[in-house]
């Protein structure tokens, strides 16, 4: 039991999954590749509407790029409770209007 108990404790932070829409700042902060400025615009964005999917988040968040989104998937971070398979060389689909 102790053993099992002390190799829980070990486990790194990411091991737990993040959801960027229940998301607090102090959260969001502490993921590499996030510092102040890109929560501040998570949250704004995220006051207007929920994050729809990886796509949503990179066409809404400014400088959230491909290699920025990797990173955090890698992290286990979920947009709107999916994973992603989001990769650094995928278009990004503009905006109709």
């Amino acid at each position: 039991m102790r053993l099992a108990f002390a190799l829980l404790l070990m486990l790194p932070a990411w091991a737990a999954a993040l959801e960027l829409n229940d998301a607090n700042r102090a959260q969001l902060e502490q993921l590499n590749g996030i510092g102040v400025t890109v929560a501040d615009v998570i949250l704004q964005e995220r006051a207007r509407a929920p994050f729809i999917d990886w796509i949503d988040l990179s066409r809404r968040v400014k400088g959230m790029s491909g290699k920025r989104i990797e990173q955090l998937q890698k992290q286990g971070v979920t947009v709107n409770g999916v994973p992603g398979a989001f990769t650094a060389d995928a278009p990004r689909k503009k905006e109709s209007k």
